[in-house]
């Protein structure tokens, strides 16, 4: 069952704010990476790229947690716990949006002159934690 973001901290969501996301590695360890994050209405999105750890993990097991914690309000965050698909469509458009966001880029230029295939993790919330200061 999807749960729905609170209106209190979609803007962090909306604005470039750094992520971290959670996966569960082979042998139980979890696995943290910070990423840009992405809201499609009460689902959120994050690139990776396909074979990279991230993509492998949420193969095997696709439950994952997103945290933010704003640069504006570090006292503040919203921990995301759901379950993750991936796609390939879209995964080019939505780096370079991210570039754009996060880094003033109409493209994202660290994939350029690779075989990278990059892909749409899409988060549905089942469960969310709040701390607002």
């Amino acid at each position: 069952m999807t749960t729905q973001i609170p209106d209190a901290v979609k803007p962090w969501f909306d604005a470039p704010e750094f992520a971290t996301i959670a996966t569960m590695l082979p042998d139980g360890q979890p696995h943290l990476s910070v990423v840009w994050v992405e809201r499609d209405g009460d689902e959120l999105l994050v690139s990776t790229v396909k074979g990279r750890r991230k993509h492998l993990n949420i193969e095997k097991n696709s439950k994952v947690t997103l945290l933010v914690f704003p640069k504006e309000a570090p006292y503040s965050y919203v921990e995301v716990r759901g379950t993750a698909t991936m796609t390939e469509e879209g995964g080019r458009e939505l780096i370079d949006r991210a570039a754009k966001a996060y880094m003033d880029l109409d493209r994202y230029p660290m994939d350029d002159g690779t075989d990278n295939v990059r892909v749409v993790v899409r988060i549905t919330p089942e469960k969310i934690v709040t701390l607002l200061r």
